[in-house]
């Protein structure tokens, strides 16, 4: 990293520590003697990890966008660039918060080869932190690659059932679909003479024509179409979700759905939705806005009729992202920060609601609506949880649900590309979803008590009365998710107000036809430098 005196560019070092400290703690974990010593290593890790997210964010509020250029790897034209902007800043603060709350919740559910569950939980937590910081393609596209590994075993191993064909479905869906995402990526680093984010995308909205970048847009869309996923490429999901223990579903709806999302947000929406002209492919904006729909209320329908608890909260994140994908192709403020929104509310929400109906099933070893019934009777506190995230999934105004759903509906009805039957149909995904969501907590929570018959033994040779409340640990994971349900709720300006300059900087593409010499020789890395000296002189 080149020396530039300011300090900016030397607190750049916590992003590289931001990955370091999960990746030592993963490998420590595998070599602990024994399985309550990774438990607590684990989420000892995992909050120092949170620690360093939150030191991160306040260094950010001090000093703008944080960069670290590393090594260049000359034969690639590559570099080991990180950076953190403020769509960054809110994808790592979800990333390291829900990470803590998904380890404490499997203390009690895994019993078996602890020590390397906790070590794959702690490297899938190094690989999404690297999607959401890495500032050159080729990183970007390693660390999004890598977090197929960890959930692959971590699915596979400590699933239900059907663990080995959900794991293998997953992996092969979404790496079948990172193929044609990373030949579009080697094509746009070869064009380019650098495979460094900015320079690229800036020298494919000049440079290239509309055909490179049609085709270009295909291939990224592609495999983030699958991580998404969008609708018809989301068959891995809800089987994963089912068989995958209760963390596992927690990190997978929280965090690496929104990979997708984010790669369609730095790459695929600023290279093949916008360019030098501030034309677009008006066609294919329209065909992912009917995919968008289409899975709104798909996902939706499917969900109503779903007898696992489980599969249902899968199928409305199917929905759900569909909102938040609309909200991307919208191209207008309005609908862009709405989706950023969408994807800290949903992680947040929907992660909130696996993890309560994990504690469900760690008591009566089953998600089926139908043996399940008036839970507020015997589990009051869990109720008053599960009633909190439902109704912040459904988008209740107070909540944190409300506002990114109405952004993004609205950036639809006001976008030139998509306009009011676009607007109107992702409405009526919002009614399906608050019917489905009401329609499973009536059932499960409400109602006359009627629970498996599932009773412990006592010394004396009776029964007691059956599996009682959630207890402290649980609800001490619970309530940050509430309270942050609530605060985000209150004050969604915490987050949207962050997001302007950087959604104005993807949708304001380059004017002038950029040199390739330049970007290959010196650009990738002076331009970075000079921009961070010239915010640090200002500040001075």
């Amino acid at each position: 990293m080149a020396a530039a005196g300011c300090g900016i560019l030397n607190m750049g070092y916590l992003l590289v520590l931001l990955l370091a400290a999960p990746l030592f703690g993963a490998v420590v974990c595998a070599l602990l003697p024994d399985a309550r010593a990774a438990k607590s290593w684990a989420l000892l890790v995992s909050l120092a990890t949170a620690l360093l997210g939150i030191l991160l964010a306040v260094e950010f509020h001090r000093h703008g966008e944080l960069e670290f250029i590393g090594a260049r790897f000359t034969a690639l034209n590559g570099s080991f660039h990180l950076g953190m902007d403020a769509i960054s800043l809110w994808l790592v603060l979800l990333t390291v918060g829900l990470s803590p709350l998904a380890i404490a919740s499997s203390f009690e559910s895994i019993r078996e080869r602890q020590k390397e569950y906790y070590a794959w939980m702690l490297a899938l937590m190094v690989a999404m932190l690297g999607v959401f910081i890495a500032r050159d393609v080729l990183l970007f596209y390693v660390f999004f690659e890598l977090t197929l590994i960890p959930m692959f075993f971590i699915i596979g191993i400590w699933g239900g059932p059907e663990r080995r064909y959900a794991a293998a479905k997953f992996f092969l869906f979404t790496f079948a679909g990172s193929v044609f995402t990373l030949a579009a990526a080697i094509y746009l680093g070869v064009r380019a003479g650098t495979f460094d984010l900015k320079p690229v995308v800036q020298f494919a909205q000049a440079n290239l024509s509309d055909r490179e970048r049609l085709w270009i847009m295909l291939g990224l869309l592609a495999g983030f179409a699958v991580k998404v996923p969008l609708f018809p490429v989301h068959t891995w999901l809800p089987l994963a979700h089912t068989e995958a223990p209760t963390a596992g579903s927690v990190i997978l709806a929280g965090v690496l759905l929104k990979l997708g999302t984010y790669g369609l947000l730095r790459l695929a929406v600023p290279i093949g939705l916008v360019d030098s002209m501030g034309t677009t492919f008006p066609m294919l904006i329209a065909w992912i806005g009917i995919v968008c729909v289409i899975g709104v209320i798909y996902g939706a329908l499917v969900a109503w009729v779903q007898a696992d608890i489980k599969k249902l909260v899968a199928y409305s994140s199917v929905s759900h992202l569909g909102f938040c994908v609309l909200g991307l192709v919208a191209l207008n403020d309005i609908g862009m920060q709405g989706s950023v929104l969408y994807m800290v509310n949903h992680g947040i929400s929907t992660g909130a609601m696996f993890l309560v109906i994990g504690m469900i099933y760690d008591r009566y070893h089953t998600r089926d609506i139908n043996e399940l019934s008036g839970l507020a009777k015997r589990m009051p506190v869990l109720a008053f949880f599960f009633v909190l995230f439902m109704l912040s999934s459904i988008g209740l105004p107070g909540l944190n649900g409300f506002a990114s759903e109405f952004l993004t509906i609205l950036g639809a009805f006001t976008s030139p590309h998509l306009g009011i039957p676009f607007g109107s149909l992702a409405a009526l995904g919002v009614i399906l979803g608050a019917v489905y969501m009401l329609h499973m907590t009536a059932r499960v929570i409400w109602g006359p008590l009627k629970v498996p018959a599932v009773r412990a033994a006592t010394p004396h040779g009776a029964h007691d009365r059956g599996p009682g409340d959630i207890g402290r640990r649980e609800i001490a994971i619970l309530v940050p998710l509430a309270l942050a349900v609530i605060v985000l709720g209150v004050k969604p300006g915490l987050v949207t107000d962050s997001l302007l300059g950087p959604i104005e900087a993807i949708r304001r593409p380059v004017q002038q036809p950029v040199a390739r010499e330049r970007l290959r020789d010196d650009g990738w890395r002076a331009v970075v430098e000079r921009e961070i000296g010239e915010r640090a002189a200002g500040e001075s």
